[in-house]
């Protein structure tokens, strides 16, 4: 049975980030297959994306071409709607048998698990990688603040700070009320400093991106001067 990890996102664009967090699971979780899912439409966006659809599932795979382990799907190419987790999973498990399903995430959308759509469902048939954020937040709980623990102190985990733990960890809580169980693991890996806004920020300033994107990507968003208009 093949290991296969599931990446969605809006990749608007593509980043560094994105792609150490990837490859920071290939390894972990000794995966066999990573798949990229570029969404047309996220449940949590109030409006449609700046970018098509196509201009990104190009840059995914501009900046995934020569990974063996990665792949990109268009499974969402005609998604009318939202593009919910579970629906873009049930898609992905009629075209990938006999599969042991991962899904790769990023801290701060781990912590809106429990308010996902079908999350249940979802919760049984995979295993979360989880990817520390790039920089801790600003909010603390009644029980942290004020304690004399310093929650935003790194760990021996690379990547990850008391905070961070103790936010997986309020989820697994969250979810244990409901009932439900769910495999989940830390990713230690390097934090990257970038953000798909940054890199469109920059972009409208007409500053350089070289080295925050894939030199392919880079060249991509420059042949077609993308987010010059875009926020």
């Amino acid at each position: 049975m093949q290991k296969v990890a599931i990446l969605g996102g809006t990749f608007d664009p593509i980043h560094w980030g994105h792609l150490v967090m990837a490859e920071a699971a290939l390894q972990q979780a000794a995966l066999d297959q990573v798949i990229w899912v570029p969404t047309r439409v996220a449940p949590h966006k109030a409006q449609q994306l700046g970018l098509s659809f196509e201009h990104r599932l190009q840059m995914v795979q501009q900046a995934i071409a020569d990974h063996p382990a990665f792949t990109v799907t268009q499974v969402e190419a005609n998604r009318v709607g939202p593009s919910f987790a579970i629906t873009t999973l049930q898609a992905l498990q009629e075209l990938h048998l006999q599969v042991q399903w991962y899904w790769i995430i990023g801290l701060d959308a781990f912590r809106t698990l429990p308010r996902w759509y079908d999350h249940a469902e979802l919760a049984a048939t995979c295993e979360w990688l989880v990817a520390p954020r790039s920089q801790p937040s600003n909010s603390c709980s009644s029980d942290s603040c004020g304690s004399g623990n310093d929650l935003t102190t790194p760990t021996t985990e690379l990547g990850w700070t008391a905070e961070m733990i103790a936010s997986c960890e309020q989820v697994i809580a969250v979810m244990a009320q409901q009932s439900i169980a769910i495999r989940w693991q830390r990713l230690p890996m390097p934090v990257v400093g970038v953000s798909s806004s940054l890199i469109r920020q920059y972009c409208r300033e007409q500053r350089s991106i070289r080295y925050l994107v894939p030199e392919a990507v880079r060249t991509y968003i420059t042949g077609y001067q993308l987010y010059q208009n875009h926020d």
